[in-house]
């Protein structure tokens, strides 16, 4: 991933989604060339983590259980008889301790590790790595397959780590992969699940920030079913990105795929379950106002030959199938996502 223009995309997108990226202290990393993921990440812990040591690293209250002369918290009986410990003067304890070996910055400790030993990291940033690295001597050690992300939570006082904690989730699970000799190499991350999430929070983070008037959303949809009649067994539709100037609507749903299209008999074709599923979303979410509703399936682009690019009249809806260029320059991008709101400007304007 030697493309300049992708790495410093993959920078914008993550400050889209993760609006602290955006604060003035990491204008450095926004002008900065990087010539791999691994050193984007690099720069983005840096400061990110350095900032945090200024304010002191978040301590938080942690369970220990440890043989005491004295007494402190709860007494561990069991423990202490199959211990044999009382012949020494000491009880096995349970008690919390306010302290900065926390689950956070366990993990902050664990991705620095792994970028300095197999990241393709410059000097001058694995020398700041190593640098911070002194900042966290008292907290522990743990392999990142020992780190479980979806017990990690966020409150008032851990708030400032969320985007913290991403960046190292994208480093561990998008970009190392293991060798059949053991060792790690930069893995194709762009086909990653946390890439796709990433992308779709991107597309909804801009429309919010760009085009608030058009009250950007991300709703369920109702079945058009007749009222008073339901099924416990209907599908939850839910949208990625709903958009309306009041008198129409668009319905977007990202996609992030390795491959765009279908082949059947050796004719390439839009994947039919995508085009299923926006064209329900339209239906439903029309109730019979036909041509009021827009259904946009907005692809990332891959390298295949042919990729998603047309507008249909479906059932006198509007669906369109389109392709965003994620390697294009910027200002590329951001014309062209300006573009899909284009039929709700047209309106506006009549």
């Amino acid at each position: 991933m030697a493309d300049n223009h992708k790495i410093k995309n993959i920078y914008y997108m993550l400050s889209y989604a993760y609006q602290s990226l955006s604060e003035k202290g990491y204008s450095r990393v926004a002008t900065e060339e990087f010539d791999n993921i691994h050193d984007l990440f690099a720069a983005i812990l840096i400061h990110g983590i350095g900032t945090q040591v200024k304010r002191e690293l978040h301590r938080d209250y942690i369970p220990r259980e440890e043989a005491l002369s004295g007494l402190r918290g709860q007494i561990r009986v069991p423990e202490t008889i199959k211990r044999q410990t009382r012949p020494q003067g000491q009880l096995v304890c349970v008690f919390d301790e306010f302290t900065e070996d926390s689950p956070h910055n366990r993990v902050l400790k664990s991705v620095v590790f792994l970028l300095l030993r197999h990241g393709e990291v410059k000097a001058q940033n694995k020398k700041a790595l190593r640098k911070l690295l002194l900042y966290f001597a008292n907290v522990s050690y743990i392999h990142t397959s020992e780190i479980r992300w979806d017990t990690l939570k966020y409150h008032r006082n851990n708030a400032s780590y969320r985007m913290l904690i991403e960046v190292c989730r994208l480093t561990v699970e998008g970009l190392l992969l293991t060798t059949e000799t053991g060792e790690h190499k930069l893995a194709s991350w762009l086909n990653d699940e946390r890439i796709y999430q990433l992308y779709e929070r991107f597309v909804f983070a801009f429309y919010k920030r760009h085009y608030p008037e058009l009250s950007p959303n991300a709703s369920h949809i109702d079945w058009d079913v007749p009222v008073g009649e339901k099924s416990d067994f209907l599908p939850t539709m839910k949208s990625d990105i709903i958009l309306s100037n009041g008198k129409r609507t668009i319905i977007i749903d990202t996609k992030y795929y390795g491959k765009t299209m279908q082949t059947n008999y050796e004719r390439k074709t839009y994947i039919s379950g995508n085009l299923y599923q926006i064209y329900a979303y339209t239906m439903n979410y029309g109730k019979g106002d036909s041509g009021s509703v827009s259904g946009v399936l907005l692809y990332a682009k891959t390298d295949e030959d042919i990729t998603p690019d047309e507008d249909l009249i479906i059932s006198d809806n509007r669906i369109s199938l389109k392709t965003l260029d994620l390697n294009r320059d910027w200002d590329g991008i951001t014309s062209q996502l300006g573009a899909i709101c284009g039929w709700l400007k047209v309106e506006e304007a009549v």
